[in-house]
Formats: C-alpha cells, sequence, structure tokens
C-alpha cells in the first residue's frame, strides 16, 4: 500500500493524498520545450505576430523553493527547509557555512531534506550534528517528536471528517466509471467458490456480458456489441472512435477547399509586414550573429562594435516604449521594440558568458609560464583584458580584482615553492646523512684536482661527489627561484611596478572609460584601495625574507609531509610555471612511502648536522663557491627587495630586518664554512700522490694543489664576507653592509689554523713509519693511507723515479715542499689574504714563518739524524781503534784511515739520494752533514789525550782530506769546527812535536794532492756543479735547522795543509 501512495505522490507531483488547496505552482509550465509543442498541436491558428511574440512568450515560471522533477513535473521537495531539530532556520545555509555547497548537486542536497524521499538520516546527523553534544540531540528529539505528533493530529482529524465522504465520492466515481467502461453489465457477477487468479482468468474469457454463463455453442458467431462502440475502453479510444475518423475527414476536405481562400492574403500580410520591419531593423537584427562570429573569431574590435550599436539599438527602444506609455503602439513600433527585445536578449546573453571567461581568464593570467605565452603577450596580455572588460562595461572594477587575484597568487606561490623546496632539500639531505662518512682518499680525490684545473669553476662538479653537488645546485636553484629577477622576486618587483602604474594614474591614460563613460568609475584606485595594495606588496617582501632567513638561520626541517599532498596537475599550481632547477613531482626519489620515511639524520657531532644549507659531507672547496652563489643571490635579492618604494621608503623596520637578514645569512655561511675548511686542511695530507709536479721536478703536486686550495678558500671567502657580485644593485651599499670585525677575525684566525694543520699533516705523512699490505702503503695504525702510489711501481717523471716507500725520499720531497711553501707559496697566500680582507697579516706572518721554520727544522733533523747516528759511529769506530795510527817514528803516515772512506761513501749515498729526490736541497744537507762530521771528528780526538808526531799527522790527514774533498759544501760552521779540532789537537801535543810537523808539511800537502787525485772518480760528485743542480731553494745551510755560531776562523798553521 505505501508503494501505491508513493506512485500516487509522484505521478500528480503532490505531497499528500488530502491536499486542501490546489498548488499553486501547477498552474505554470515546467518545460518550455513541452508547452511550445503543446500549443503547437493545440492551437491550430497561428497568431499574426507569433514569430515576433515567440521569444517574449517563451519562459517559463519557477516558483521559488520548489523543484522539477526528471519528467518536467515540479513537485513540492523545497530548495531549502528549517532544522527538522530545531537548531535553525535554514539546512542548506549551514551546511555551506560548513563547507558543502549544495546549490549546485541536487541529489546531495535532497539527501539533508526531509520532504525528499533520498532524505539520509545517517548523513544529515553526521555532518548537520557533527559537534552537537548529547543535550542538544536530546532536545532536538523532542523538537521532532513534536512536530510528528502536530502533523499525525492534523492528518487524523482530517481523515476522520472527511472519511464519509471519500468513501461515497470513491463509490460514486468507480460507479460512473463502470457503467461508461461496462454499459452497465458487471463483468464479475458474484461466484460462490474461491477466487484464484486461474479461475477468474477463466471466468473472464468465458462469461458473457449478460448472464455469466456461455448459452451459446462455440461453432455459433458471437454478434459484436454495438454498445462497445462508446464504452471507454482502449480499443475504442476511450469513447472517441466513432467519431474521430468523419471529423478528420471533413477537416481535409475543408483545408483542401478553403485553405488558399482564407489563409493566403493574411499570411501575404504578415510576411509583407515582417519583411519589411526586418529591412528596417536589417543590421540590428544581425548584431546577435556579428557578436558571436566576433567571440569565435576573438575579434574584440569588432565585439565591442557590435556590443555598442546594440545598446544604442536597445537604449531607443526604451526611450520609445517610455515615450509610448499607455498609448497603443503602431505596427512598426511595436515590431521595434519587439526586435529590440529579442535581439537585446541574444546579445546581453552572450555577453554575459563572454565577461564571465574573460573574468576567468584575467584571474587566471598568473597560471600561465612565460614559456607558454607568445613573446611580448604575458606582459600585456591582462591589459588588454582589462581594457576589453571596461569596453562592455562591468560592475566590478577589473583593475582592482586582477591586482588581488595576482597578489593572492604570488603569496600562494611564495609559500607553495618555499615550503616544497625546503622538503625537497631536507630529503635529499637526510639521504646524504645516513650515507657513511666518506674516506680521506675520496676526499682527497676531489680536493687534488683544485690543482689540477685551470680555475675554479672550469670543473666545478668534480670538487666534490655528484650527490653533494646536486644537492648544492637544488639549494642555488632555490636561493635563484625566490631572488632572482626571474624568479618570483621579479615576478613581485614587476607587481609593484604595475601597481605604482595604476596608482601614479599613468597606466589608465590608455584605458576606455566605455559606453556613455560608465567605466570611468573603474579608472580610480582608492585611498584604502592604495594603501592595501602597498600593505600587500611588504607582506609578500617580507614573506620571501622570512623564508631564506628561516633556510639560513633555521635548524634543517622535521616535518616532510608535505610530499605527500597531492600536486595538481594544472598549471594553476603555484610554482608549476616555474623553471630551472626544481626537481619535478614526478622524480621517483620523491615518491616516498608515508609508512618508511626517510630518518632523521643522525647525530655525530658533525658541524654541519645544525645547518639546513649544508649538504652533510660535503667539503670547503665545493662549499665556498656555492655559498658564494647564494649570498650574492641573497644580497642583490635584499637591495632589490629595498629598492621597492613602500618597503624602502615607507617601512623602516622592514629594512632593517632585510640588513639583518644579509648579515645573518653570511655569519651561518662563515660559520659553516670555516669549520668544513679546518676539516678539510686536516685531511690535506691525503691529497699527496708523491708524483713530481710538471712545473718543477724537486717538488711533488702537493705545494701547487694547497696552494690553489688555499687561495680557493681565500676568494670565495672574500666574496661570501663582502658579497662583492651583489654590490652593483641600486642602493646595495645600504643594504649589504661590509663584514663585521668578528667575522674578519674569525677567518684570520683560520686561516693560520689551518696553514699549521696542513703543514703539521706534510710532515706527519713523510715521517710515519709504512707497511706495505697488498699493493698500497698504508700506515701501521691504519689511521690513513698516506701513499697513494704502490713501492712495487713506483712512479716515474721523466728519468726520475720517487720511491714512494722509502720515508728518506718522502722527506726529503716534504723538505723541498716546505721550502716552496715557505719561499713562495705561503707569502703569495699571505698577501692575497692581506688584499682580499684589506688588513695586514704582521703577527700571523711572524707566527706562519715560525711555524714554518720549526716544521721545516724538525723533518730536517729526522731526515739527517740517521746518518749522523752513522757518522758518529764510524768516526768513533775509527778514531778510537788502536791501529789508528803506526807509532813507527821511521815511518811516516802515507794515507788516510780507511773510515774516512767509509764517512765519505756514507756521504756519497746521501748525495745521491738528496740530488737524485729534491736536488735544490743537496747543497743545504751535504753542508749540514759536513758539518755534523767535523763536530764529530772534533768529539773523537778528543777521546784521545795525547798525540804524538805521527798521531798528530794522522788527524790531520784525516781531517783534511775529508774537509777538501767536501770543500764546496764547506760553510763557518764548519770552518769554526775545524779550526777548533785544531785546536784541541794543538792542546794534546807536545812543542816538540807541533815543530817537527812544520817540516812534515809539504810532504803531507803532497799526500793528500796524490790522495785526492787517486779519488777524484770516486768523489766525483761533490765536486762543483758547472750550473745550479735544483731548480729552485738556495744555497748553504738554514739557521733554524742548526746550531750556527759566529765564524772566528783558525790561526793553526795547520790550515795551511790544503792544497
Amino acid at each position: 500500500m505505501a508503494d501505491l501512495e508513493r506512485m500516487v505522490l509522484d505521478f500528480y507531483g503532490v505531497s499528500t493524498l488530502s491536499p486542501e488547496a490546489w498548488p499553486a505552482e501547477k498552474n505554470n509550465a515546467s518545460d518550455a520545450s513541452d508547452d511550445e509543442d503543446m500549443k503547437k498541436k493545440a492551437n491550430r491558428r497561428k497568431s499574426r505576430y507569433q514569430a515576433l511574440e515567440r521569444a517574449v512568450s517563451n519562459r517559463s515560471s519557477v516558483i521559488p523553493g520548489s523543484e522539477n522533477s526528471g519528467s518536467g513535473v515540479g513537485n513540492l521537495v523545497q530548495r531549502d527547509e528549517p532544522d527538522p531539530l530545531g537548531t535553525t532556520d535554514s539546512v542548506v545555509r549551514t551546511l555551506k557555512q560548513l563547507g558543502l555547497p549544495l546549490q549546485e548537486d541536487i541529489k546531495l542536497r535532497n539527501r539533508f531534506l526531509l520532504s525528499s524521499t533520498t532524505f539520509s538520516p545517517a548523513l544529515f546527523l553526521s555532518q548537520m550534528h557533527a559537534t552537537a553534544d548529547t543535550q542538544s540531540l536530546l532536545n532536538g528529539l523532542d523538537v521532532l517528536s513534536k512536530s510528528i505528533d502536530q502533523k499525525s493530529a492534523s492528518l487524523k482529524v482530517l481523515v476522520e471528517s472527511n472519511f464519509e465522504r471519500f468513501v461515497r465520492a470513491k463509490a460514486t466515481i468507480d460507479n460512473v466509471y463502470k457503467e461508461m467502461k461496462y454499459r452497465g453489465v458487471d463483468p464479475n457477477p458474484p461466484r460462490a467458490r474461491a477466487h484464484s487468479r486461474h479461475a477468474s482468468r477463466n471466468s473472464f474469457r468465458n462469461s458473457s456480458v449478460g448472464g455469466g454463463t456461455n448459452l451459446t455453442s462455440p461453432l455459433m458467431p458471437v454478434a459484436a456489441d454495438p454498445r462497445k462502440k462508446n464504452a471507454l475502453i482502449k480499443e475504442s479510444e476511450y469513447g472517441v472512435m466513432g467519431v474521430k475518423a468523419p471529423l478528420l475527414d471533413v477537416s481535409a476536405k475543408a483545408e483542401d477547399v478553403w485553405g488558399p481562400a482564407l489563409g493566403g492574403r493574411e499570411k501575404e500580410e504578415h510576411l509583407r509586414t515582417v519583411a519589411s520591419s526586418l529591412d528596417a531593423y536589417k543590421e540590428f537584427v544581425e548584431v546577435s550573429a556579428a557578436i558571436a562570429d566576433a567571440i569565435k573569431r576573438k575579434d574584440h574590435e569588432t565585439l565591442v562594435e557590435e556590443y555598442t550599436k546594440a545598446r544604442k539599438f536597445a537604449d531607443d527602444a526604451k526611450r520609445l516604449a517610455q515615450e509610448i506609455g499607455a498609448d497603443q503602439p503602431s505596427d512598426s513600433q511595436l515590431h521595434q521594440i519587439l526586435l529590440a527585445a529579442r535581439m537585446w536578449h541574444d546579445v546581453e546573453e552572450q555577453i554575459t558568458l563572454f565577461k564571465r571567461d574573460v573574468w576567468r581568464r584575467l584571474t587566471s593570467l598568473h597560471n600561465v609560464a612565460k614559456s607558454d605565452s607568445m613573446p611580448g603577450q604575458a606582459h600585456d596580455q591582462h591589459m588588454e583584458l582589462i581594457t576589453l572588460l571596461l569596453e562592455l562595461g562591468v560592475e566590478d572594477n577589473p583593475i582592482w580584482v586582477w591586482l588581488l587575484s595576482r597578489y593572492d597568487y604570488l603569496k600562494g606561490k611564495i609559500q607553495s615553492t618555499a615550503d616544497r623546496s625546503k622538503v625537497e632539500i631536507e630529503v635529499l639531505r637526510r639521504r646524504l646523512a645516513n650515507q657513511e662518512k666518506p674516506s680521506p682518499q675520496t676526499i682527497a680525490t676531489h680536493m687534488r684536482t683544485l690543482g689540477r684545473q685551470q680555475s675554479v669553476d672550469a670543473r666545478l662538479v668534480s670538487y666534490d661527489s655528484g650527490d653533494v653537488v646536486e644537492l648544492w645546485e637544488k639549494m642555488v636553484s632555490f636561493m635563484s627561484n625566490m631572488l632572482s629577477s626571474q624568479g618570483i622576486l621579479g615576478e613581485v618587483v614587476e607587481f609593484w611596478q604595475t601597481v605604482q602604474g595604476f596608482i601614479d594614474g599613468g597606466t589608465q591614460k590608455t584605458l576606455p572609460v566605455g559606453f556613455n563613460g560608465q567605466s570611468k568609475d573603474h579608472h580610480r584606485l582608492s585611498t584604502q584601495g592604495t594603501v592595501d595594495l602597498q600593505k600587500g606588496t611588504v607582506e609578500l617582501v617580507d614573506l620571501i625574507r622570512e623564508h631564506v632567513l628561516m633556510f639560513f638561520a633555521g635548524p634543517p626541517p622535521e616535518d616532510i609531509s608535505l610530499l605527500f599532498s597531492p600536486v595538481p596537475p594544472s598549471p594553476g599550481t603555484p610554482g608549476a610555471a616555474s623553471n630551472g632547477g626544481l626537481l619535478t613531482p614526478r622524480d621517483p626519489r620523491f615518491n616516498l612511502d608515508p609508512n618508511n620515511l626517510p630518518p632523521p639524520s643522525p647525530k655525530r657531532g658533525e658541524a654541519w648536522e645544525k645547518f639546513a644549507f649544508w649538504p652533510p659531507w660535503s667539503n670547503s672547496v665545493s662549499g665556498v663557491q656555492y655559498l658564494s652563489k647564494m649570498l650574492a643571490l641573497v644580497g642583490s635579492g635584499a637591495s632589490d627587495m629595498a629598492s621597492i618604494s613602500p618597503v624602502g621608503q615607507g617601512d623602516a623596520a622592514e629594512v632593517e630586518r632585510l640588513k639583518t637578514l644579509v648579515g645573518v645569512a653570511r655569519e651561518r655561511c662563515v660559520t659553516a664554512l670555516c669549520a668544513a675548511w679546518n676539516r678539510d686542511a686536516e685531511n690535506i695530507k691525503y691529497v699527496e700522490d708523491w708524483n713530481r709536479s710538471p712545473d718543477r721536478k724537486d717538488v711533488t703536486k702537493m705545494p701547487a694543489s694547497f696552494a690553489a686550495f688555499e687561495g680557493a678558500l681565500l676568494g670565495g671567502m672574500q666574496k661570501i664576507l663582502y658579497i662583492s657580485d651583489a654590490m652593483d644593485k641600486p642602493g646595495a651599499e645600504d643594504i649589504v653592509l661590509p663584514p663585521p670585525t668578528k667575522l674578519l677575525q674569525m677567518v684570520r684566525s683560520q686561516y693560520v689554523t689551518t696553514l699549521y694543520k696542513a703543514l703539521s699533516g706534510m710532515v706527519e705523512n713523510a715521517e710515519r713509519s709504512v707497511k706495505k699490505t697488498d699493493d698500497d702503503w698504508t700506515t701501521e695504525d691504519d689511521s690513513y693511507v698516506a701513499l697513494t702510489v704502490p713501492t712495487g711501481r713506483a712512479s716515474t717523471l721523466g728519468s726520475s723515479t720517487i720511491d714512494a716507500g722509502d720515508s728518506n725520499v718522502r722527506m726529503l720531497l716534504t723538505l723541498s715542499n716546505l721550502q716552496s711553501l715557505r719561499s713562495d707559496v705561503v707569502p703569495s697566500l699571505n698577501t692575497q689574504f692581506e688584499n682580499a680582507f684589506s688588513v695586514k697579516l704582521t703577527d700571523e706572518t711572524k707566527t706562519i714563518r715560525d711555524v714554518l721554520g720549526q716544521i721545516d727544522a724538525r723533518l730536517f733533523q729526522s731526515y739527517t739524524r740517521p746518518s749522523i747516528e752513522s757518522l758518529r759511529r764510524i768516526i768513533r769506530a775509527g778514531v778510537t781503534a788502536p791501529d789508528w795510527v803506526n807509532n813507527n817514528q821511521k815511518q811516516r803516515p802515507r794515507e788516510v784511515n780507511p773510515y774516512v772512506y767509509e764517512v765519505l761513501l756514507s756521504l756519497v749515498l746521501v748525495h745521491t739520494q738528496v740530488s737524485t729526490t729534491a736536488a735544490s736541497l743537496t747543497s743545504q744537507v751535504l753542508s749540514y752533514l759536513l758539518e755534523q762530521t767535523t763536530r764529530e771528528l772534533l768529539d773523537a780526538f778528543k777521546l784521545r789525550t795525547k798525540y804524538s808526531l805521527e798521531a798528530l799527522m794522522q788527524a790531520t790527514l784525516d781531517a783534511e782530506f775529508v774537509a777538501q774533498t767536501l770543500s764546496h759544501y764547506t760553510t763557518d760552521r764548519a770552518s769554526e769546527l775545524q779550526s777548533l779540532m785544531y785546536q784541541e789537537l794543538d792542546g794534546r801535543t807536545d812543542n816538540d812535536a807541533r815543530t817537527r810537523l812544520q817540516n812534515e808539511l809539504p810532504e803531507m800537502r803532497a799526500v793528500l794532492r796524490r790522495l785526492r787525485e787517486a779519488s777524484k772518480t770516486e768523489f766525483a760528485c761533490f765536486r762543483k756543479p758547472k750550473r745550479p743542480a735544483g731548480l729552485g731553494g738556495s744555497q748553504g745551510g738554514n739557521v733554524e735547522r742548526r746550531d750556527t755560531g759566529q765564524s772566528i776562523g783558525s790561526g793553526s798553521d795547520r790550515e795551511r795543509v790544503a792544497v
């Protein structure tokens, strides 16, 4: 029964089975097309002005509060209704405030309306009363119960009071219908047996009209009942079949005979009147089609012309209607008014849709990438659309709307670009931080390439690992997108320039005033609007400044959930149209699993852990290059932001914040860079590969690499401290202030510290004992690999060979490197530092010189100590030997003792090693060893208490032979020691031996001449070379290495033994 009632209600479009009044909305047609079809069928005669009246009369009324069903029949489901629980008088408005706009979605709206059959109680309560407490729900239940009881009571009273009347009416209607259908015969006579579907069907088929029993034979024909002709059944077309056919025949014949005669003249007059009206207003009749064609061809000039023409025609028609007033218009006047109404209706409909599209295009222009627009079109396209809207006439100010939409777009783009870029940078940063710490050899590989490039910028990618360089590039790209003139800041500056043009009124000079000057009011921006635009520009600048400041001053972000937010694929997404540097959302590295996020950076105590702008494990060389680029962007961007008049001339606090941005970013960069510089200085020792420099054969590539490393750091640090690349911006000197003394002192101290650590590492490379593991030489404690060249295949350059496994060779090369550093590299670096930072390194230069001297002396002593100990052992063993001298007075000494040759042969080996390894050190090493040999001879001769003439002659021969053989390496200190030695010999002999020695001097000279002549081949290496043996360095000893004293010379006659 309930289904039947529902079907009846839906069919008749009512809400109750017992309505008290006829719904007013049922008096109006709900479907214009159905109404027109019905009129065509019902009205055989057409109105004389039907063609002109159709557009006016073709409307349908819409009853407020009701909806049309799918069949076109109106129903009583309301557009809105009060809350059944009594909390509000509008369900739709309340849900709209909660974020559910139901006006557009009828199906969804009906689920919230109690009068709809699709009402969903669960959905209604979950949305409408999502925050209601228990008490409010109980109160609503009481209200609902009372409403139900009230409606039930009224319905009950209505049913009770009219029940008998309804029953009588129903019985009367049934009897009349049965009488008309069956002509008074009951089709279902009473039966004694129970009703069944089968029996009923048989009885209906076999029963007769009159009696209920079949009295005729099946073989007899059944006579047709004439009463069925007018019965209300389908076969008789419900009673009209008898008269329908004759009426149709008569109508057709009348139309054939009288149709041309009756309708020809009327049609002719009608057509003539319409044709004359159309000819008179042909230009205006074609306006609608012309406007449609202009919109299609995007011919805005023609569109404005045709629309202006249509406006004039419509205004003329309005004036004509006002002049006529209550009088009867003539046919031409009526045609003009009707034509104008129809034309204006079509034109206004097209222009309204067109304006809507233009508004949409105007507010979405910001989302079009510059690369997608035609050259020269993107900048002026908004002006073209604003001009078009002003020409057509609009209520809202298109200038203000465009400026506000531009502001909203820039604000959203700044926020989304900064947030997403920071998160992407943090993801790459975490992945780097969770990798294994690179070995010192890996770091050295990147640093070693620095000294072999012509310039630092030649191949920057080789100065660090690929992942680190990629993250650096990502950060630079982020800064460029935010602060460059081609990035967001450039758009903000361009936005303010546009705003300034509208505020000053210069831009509006070229804009139209519209039809009858109605758009002239839109040319002026209100005072409050001007203030709001200025504040908005300052907000955009401050938003950029805040994001950049947090990137440098803030810690690494912890929340990376932004990557899980869907990115709209349309160009409307801020940042989708930006170019350069940013990784696209399609990068598989950013397709993260929410359940498996990259872990935060582990806390290892590294200095870079607190910096969001420093890639983990990055070295200082790549850091100084990229940080200088980033700070140049910060400095130039801050200057550009300060150049915007609301900032630079109106908001002093914002200018101070821009200065703070530059200062904080610079300080943080210097702090991070100094920490990396210090770490790299400790690892610079791994750069040594024990290969000769191609420019100087007596040094390795280490001095050039060290000079390039320190030079790159000093040059980059100068760019960071002074941000010189940003000083060409107008007004930059007011924003980019000189670096504070604290930062200069930090760099100054770090420079000296890194020099000391680098030099100490070089000495450590040379002194550490090594052991051979597989093919590589490693330190005993495996703390680092000092030698990168296998011993079995010593590195060669030309004819020279370096045995990198020999500690003496390493020390000699290091000494030569230190000599090059002290004479060339370090002074050059000091000069570069002083010129870069405009300071004098007076104290630091002395400190560096002292440190170099100490390191040089320490390493020199380490190298010469084994040779000195060997000389001491040989000399003392030889002098103290029992057979050192022949005491036979008849036989004078004719030869030097063998230990002398052993000493000289030891020095020959040293000479060979030094001259082939670091030729510039030959004179220094041999001179020092000669001094130490003379000292050892002096100490050895002191061991004897008394010397006879033979012993005195033997000692003189030994000492003079050594001195004359190494005469090329004699120093003041060696001469002084030799004089002291003769004085000691004189003190240990008597006067008689001294006197007799004078007579032996000629013979001793001859012996020495003979001995030297005989050994000149063996000791030819000690002769004075015809040209300098080394390419660099100085002859003579280093006072820092030895115990020097004043040369006093010897007055002893024994010095005259020298040939």
